[in-house]
């Protein structure tokens, strides 16, 4: 199952507590207070995992506690620090107390302190004076942080390829990138996102495959509000229609009403069209296809992504509405 949101519990270690102890060697039987601090308990991280897909760890887990800090030990031996908890997620993964957003991890080796663990208590040898030179009392450790967090995960892709189920979009990403996909010729093959990596001597693009949407998906129907959030990260937007549909015109209308119910913000993005699966269709009616799309004030790029027809157009395109994207940013 694929999970993109969690609530979770999070603990900090507590320190340990401090000892009380008097030295008690031969011929020293009235030895003074030596008892050794507690250590720090351990503190609870979040660090991006390029490895890790999806927060279904964090639901088979509710629970995460950092160790406790060692007590302190006679002879002023210090309480052995508890080694830190460091939870891996995926980049584009969000952390929310409160419904306060806490962190943003979108960077390859973004690591955040979530729950500092606390100090460990004083031993008793810190509290002796000249009027008390045999305390009998320590400080105990102090308690580490604890957090309830709410995770939601949106993938960070430069280009996310969306339409409707069996549009070919996993295909396509797998002829792009290296990525590998599931791929199948009946509907809802894909029902996670899936990334890929488009490299060449100028170039490293990720592609994000999202999940095929249906009417309704902005309203949650076939966890598509689920699915479109994950659009919502990318600079670009490439719509994938298939040509072998009764009408790619009214295909990509239904997918354009659902990104707009969603959110403006995705409406606004840029937008390539593809009509893909061209080398399975009539001439006439890809002809007949084409003259509709354009209707819609759109002007499709014509590929085949089991052929490879016309793929080095659409990387090409790709590529220069990203650098236009990174230009506007800037200015």
């Amino acid at each position: 199952m694929f999970i993109d949101e969690a609530t979770i519990y999070v603990k900090a270690g507590k320190g340990g507590d401090g000892c009380v102890s008097f030295r008690r060697e031969k011929y020293i039987p009235m030895g003074g207070p030596d008892g050794g601090d507690g250590g720090k308990g351990g503190d609870v991280y979040f660090e991006v995992d390029e490895h890790a897909h999806g927060l279904a760890i964090f639901n088979r887990e509710k629970n995460f506690f950092a160790q406790n800090g060692e007590n302190g030990m006679g002879k002023k031996m210090h309480g052995k620090n508890s080694t830190d908890l460091i939870l891996q997620v995926p980049r584009g993964t969000m952390l929310y107390e409160k419904d306060e957003l806490i962190a943003d991890l979108t960077e390859e080796g973004d690591k955040i302190l979530i729950a500092k663990g606390g100090n460990g208590g004083w031993g008793n040898q810190h509290f002796a004076t000249s009027i008390k030179q045999a305390p009998k009392w320590a400080k105990e450790g102090m308690k580490g942080d604890s957090k309830k967090l709410r995770l939601v995960w949106k993938t960070v892709a430069d280009v996310g390829l969306i339409g409707l189920p069996n549009a070919g979009k996993s295909t396509l990403l797998s002829v792009l990138t290296s990525a590998h996909p599931k791929i199948a010729d009946y509907p809802f093959t894909t029902l996670e996102p899936n990334l890929g990596t488009y490299v060449d001597a100028q170039s490293r693009i990720i592609i994000a495959d999202l999940p095929g949407l249906i009417e309704g998906a902005s309203l949650g129907k076939g966890l598509g509000d689920k699915f479109l959030r994950h659009i919502e990260r990318t600079k670009i937007i490439v719509h994938v229609i298939d040509a072998n549909s009764e009408s790619p015109a009214t295909d990509y209308i239904t997918i354009r009403n659902e990104l707009k119910v969603f959110s403006a913000e995705l409406t606004a993005k840029t937008e390539i069209v593809v009509l893909n699966k061209i080398d399975a269709v009539s001439p006439e009616k890809l002809k007949e296809d084409m003259k509709m799309l354009k209707k819609q004030k759109t002007s499709p790029i014509e590929i085949s992504a089991a052929t490879h027809q016309n793929l080095d157009q659409l990387i090409n395109t790709i590529k220069s509405n990203l650098q236009t994207e990174q230009i506007e940013k800037y200015i």
